[in-house]
């Protein structure tokens, strides 16, 4: 374990580096839920309304795909310089939003902007593990958490406000100000921390064959089930494609003498079984974020708007379950025990949501939505805690960055199978537009309340899995020593 102790860094600059990158973080986050609302207004505005499904994908698909790569980039040539690409790259693909005459500007756009915001989610994550000793890094990890949950409801509201009173275009120009603003909190403290020199090379081709296998694999699951038939030859092949790229990912990765994604880091037990927790516990977390307000207005008659709100007990229940494992994990010596509690309660809840799916009325829906977030929010703390404290300072970048890379596949995964369910049962077209335009239709509740029981188990089945590895996950005492600036340099 590489436990040398580098220069020390003020309190002033720890909170400044901190905002800056929860900031930066904040963009990438937004921008995943800020569109959704303006997508009406942007095809009426630009015509190709069909292809308004890809100006979400390809964000999703470009993101995911380069979250590894910032991460061994920032462990070889320092966070500082590739937090600023990150910064750089989305900032661009915002403008290129912004100022967007056309369907297909638009959504190149959207894919400069993920290249730009994947990097911000895993850097944003290894820069407070770099400033921040692990007995303490619960604590800011938990803000991460309230960054994620902030937008996830600030971002529809804002993004139908916009669009709906001001210009759709704003959604992205926005971006600008609060972008400049993460620059120079992050820029200027990070620039006078020391400077270490990594005697590294980067694995260019592990690189590309880890962004087009996923890709390939994301593509089959955007478009799968909704815009081509599961059968239809574009996506067999692509499946193929996924399949052959991801096995040659895996040869060139055993065999590469620095590859990207280093398999060594998987046969450390702690990173093993956290990330594969967090993969499974965000298959089943964002799946019932994306479609419980379908389930609030199809089965419980609920109008759009209360759906809509009924994801605040969601989210507050997440930020409450990660604050309390975030304040207590430095006080614990068995700080795993919080999230396998909170994670068999989170299985209880969508158990019962499960069976009583159909008939429940919107206060016990809302109830146990809320013992959901409670129940899984001090998962996320724990994880990543746990992660960035099991491996040397050198894998510090790409540990965080695979974690980070394997809770985002695991966003989409479980979003895309959970709407082939929806789809399957015939609540939603195989374009993803409501069967019904508002009236609530009692045939529909009664065959939306069989999907979002089958939905809802297999939610709780992945929450299963991802307890019983998190129960193998090796409990590590933390390392509580002051806070250092080896890996921010340049």
């Amino acid at each position: 374990m590489d436990m040398s102790a580098p220069p020390t860094i003020s309190h002033e600059q720890r909170r400044d580096v901190v905002i800056g990158v929860l900031v930066a973080m904040m963009l990438a986050a937004l921008d995943q839920t800020i569109v959704a609302p303006a997508l009406p207004t942007i095809g009426a505005s630009l015509g190709d309304a069909d292809f308004l499904a890809w100006i979400i994908s390809v964000y999703l698909l470009t993101g995911t795909a380069v979250t590894p790569l910032y991460g061994k980039l920032s462990d070889i040539h320092g966070r500082r310089p590739i937090l600023s690409l990150a910064l750089g790259v989305f900032l661009v693909g915002s403008i290129i939003c912004a100022l967007a005459p056309s369907m297909l500007v638009i959504i190149i756009g959207r894919a400069v902007q993920g290249l730009g915001g994947g990097g911000l989610v895993a850097l944003a994550q290894t820069v407070i593990a770099d400033v921040v000793p692990p007995r303490e890094r619960s604590r800011y990890v938990v803000y991460i958490s309230t960054v994620w949950a902030t937008s996830s409801v600030a971002g529809p509201i804002l993004g139908g406000f916009f669009a709906q009173h001001l210009s759709w275009s704003l959604i992205f120009w926005i971006n600008l100000p609060i972008g400049a603003l993460a620059f120079f909190m992050t820029n200027s403290r990070l620039k006078g921390l020391p400077q270490i020199k990594r005697d590294h090379r980067l694995d260019i081709l592990g690189a590309a064959l880890i962004m087009s296998a996923t890709v390939a694999l994301m593509l089959v699951l955007t478009l799968g089930g909704a815009r081509l038939a599961w059968t239809s030859p574009i996506i067999l092949a692509l499946a193929i494609a996924a399949f052959v790229l991801a096995t040659a990912l895996v040869l060139h990765l055993r065999r590469a003498p620095e590859a990207l994604i280093p398999l060594d880091i998987f046969r450390n037990e702690v990173v093993g079984t956290a990330t594969a927790s967090i993969f499974f516990s965000m298959f089943a977390f964002i799946g019932s974020t994306v479609y419980l307000p379908i389930y609030l207005e199809f089965v419980l008659g609920m109008d759009s708007t209360a759906a809509g709100g009924g994801l605040i007990a969601r989210v507050g229940g997440s930020v409450i379950g990660a604050t309390i494992a975030g304040r207590a994990m430095p006080r614990l010596v068995h700080y795993k025990r919080l999230a396998v509690v909170g994670l068999f309660f989170a299985i209880v809840a969508l158990a019962l949501l499960s069976y009583f799916a159909p008939v429940l009325q919107f206060w016990q829906a809302e109830a146990l939505v809320l013992a959901l977030g409670v129940g899984v929010g001090p998962l996320f703390p724990t994880a990543t805690v746990s992660v960035q404290n099991a491996v040397d300072r050198r894998d510090l970048g790409i540990a965080t960055a695979t974690l980070a890379f394997l809770r985002t596949f695991g966003s989409a995964l479980g979003v895309a199978l959970m709407g082939a369910v929806i789809i399957g049962f015939g609540i939603v077209t195989d374009a993803g537009v409501p069967q019904t335009g508002g009236a609530f239709d009692p045939d529909l509740a009664r065959r939306a309340g069989h999907a979002f029981s089958v939905m809802f188990a297999l939610q709780a089945l992945a929450l299963a899995i991802s307890l019983a590895c998190f129960l193998m996950m090796e409990e590590r005492p933390l390392r509580g020593s002051t806070p250092s600036a080896a890996a921010l340099a340049e």
